[in-house]
């Protein structure tokens, strides 16, 4: 059975920093490409980062500004995403999914195949 499960979110106030992590099983995270999502109170889900299958390619979605940064440890079958400078518009559930390709695409929800069940990340101002 694939899981994604995901973990690290919480509370944390403006400019500060969380990382969240993407934890697969159930199929060989290696060869997939992992990207991450959020979805704000009222907003639509989007697409924040991903990273290939290999690590050599990654994508970040306009707004993260070089503030997010996404990596892979295939062995820990885990896949990170390191956010900094965080600020009250990234309030957000997280969810990390694949399409189950091994490059990044078009970051688009409905490609997607699994789902996390999401981490909740607040920041206060």
């Amino acid at each position: 059975q694939v899981q994604l499960v995901e973990a690290g979110g919480g509370l944390v106030q403006s400019g500060g920093s969380l990382t969240l992590s993407c934890a697969a099983s159930g199929f060989i995270l290696d060869y997939y490409a992992i990207g991450w999502f959020r979805q704000g109170p009222g907003e639509e889900r989007e697409g924040v980062s991903c990273i290939s299958s290999s690590g050599d390619a990654t994508y970040n979605g306009d707004f993260v500004k070089g503030r997010f940064t996404i990596y892979r440890d295939n062995r820990g079958a885990t896949v990170y995403l390191q956010m900094n400078n965080l600020k009250p518009e990234d309030t957000a559930v997280y969810y990390c999914a694949t399409d189950l390709w091994d490059t990044c695409r078009q970051m688009s929800s409905t490609d997607m195949v699994y789902w996390g069940q999401g981490t909740e990340v607040t920041v206060s101002s």
